[in-house]
């Protein structure tokens, strides 16, 4: 799933080059890039399907040349997770309806790709052998309050799900921490494609529909066709919440291999090596007095920061972020005024 216009990372993600096309954390590739090398292990280049905005269909094509274009899915509106996962369960149906499937979104990081993969073919033996819906939970390591939360009914590396919470509160947060019973959602799902197909025709019968209606054109040339006369009338709702939190069939993985969806500059901050003052900043930067705060700037460009706690600051070559890392949520609603205004210059 590669369709996010990732306006948390703002000013370096923009809607025409959104944050899985970026290199933010400095590697050499982007995170889309790094998604598809991290499974290639596992699949073939050739059982690779990406789904995006249609308008970022060329991007997707220029960092992973080894696609054919009939394998990136373009959506002519963005419509949320689960629209995304039904095209994608829908076109492999046509193709291979025995097919196993592995949903991930293309923005995430991973510390041990090893043990990830390692766990992901666990998973996949396990539905294999059972018509079950499976998530990756992550052992949490502190009590953020920007994750959703999967109870487990069981101790194990595989267990039923008893419970999914979106976001809770910090003591919430803090609760499900001492518990031992909760596990962060990854949002990475694995499944047979009969068995989501047969789940969201059960949870989401009106998007089925939708769906079933036009399969005929899936993998043919009149695929994109159809998809533009299905996605208007889609509701956007996300997998989690149209499917996930309503099936009785869901099992997780415990798992633990450095993982972070990277989804604001303070999950950013966190991954990011620290000076002894707790700074996230280039060597060329000098920071004074200046303690707990992530800085970038283009390359070869000097930053001087005085007296600033716990404080965002990203330059670009058109925009200019100042924010303290405690009002980061605010960065979506400011992009927002900008659109209300009716300038798009900076969007």
């Amino acid at each position: 799933m590669a369709g996010g216009v990732g306006s948390r990372f703002w000013p370096v993600s923009r809607q025409s080059r959104p944050k899985q096309f970026l290199d933010i954390l400095g590697t050499g590739s982007s995170f889309l890039r790094q998604t598809f090398e991290r499974f290639r292990p596992l699949i073939p280049d050739s059982n690779f399907l990406v789904v995006t905005n249609s308008a970022y269909r060329d991007l997707v094509l220029e960092q992973l040349p080894e696609l054919t274009p009939r394998q990136v899915l373009g959506e002519p509106i963005g419509r949320n997770t689960a629209p995304c996962i039904a095209y994608a369960a829908f076109r492999l149906n046509a193709v291979d309806p025995d097919a196993e499937m592995v949903v991930t979104p293309a923005d995430h990081y991973v510390g041990d790709p090893e043990e990830f993969r390692r766990n992901i073919d666990q998973c996949l033996g396990f539905v294999e052998e059972h018509d079950v819906l499976m998530t990756v939970g992550i052992r949490p390591s502190r009590p953020d309050t920007g994750y959703g939360y999967i109870q487990v009914e069981s101790s194990g590396p595989i267990s039923k799900v008893k419970t999914f919470t979106e976001k809770p509160n910090l003591e919430l947060a803090q609760a499900f921490l001492r518990s031992g019973e909760f596990l962060w959602n990854s949002g990475i799902f694995i499944w047979k494609v009969r068995t989501i197909l047969s789940q969201i025709d059960k949870h989401l019968p009106d998007m089925h529909q939708l769906f079933a209606f036009e399969s005929r054109y899936f993998d043919t040339e009149l695929e994109e066709e159809a998809i533009e006369r299905i996605y208007p009338e889609c509701r956007g709702i996300s997998i989690d919440f149209g499917v996930m939190e309503k099936a009785d069939n869901v099992y997780v993985r415990d798992s633990d291999f450095g993982w972070s969806d990277v989804g604001t500059w303070g999950s950013l901050y966190q991954q990011l090596p620290h000076d002894p003052n707790g700074n996230a900043v280039p060597d060329c930067h000098l920071v004074s007095d200046t303690s707990g705060c992530l800085i970038q700037a283009p390359a070869g460009k000097m930053v001087v920061a005085c007296g600033l706690k716990e404080y965002i600051v990203v330059d670009t070559p058109d925009a200019l972020l100042i924010c303290p890392r405690s009002h980061e949520q605010n960065i979506k609603s400011f992009i927002e005024e900008m659109r209300y205004m009716d300038d798009n210059r900076f969007l």
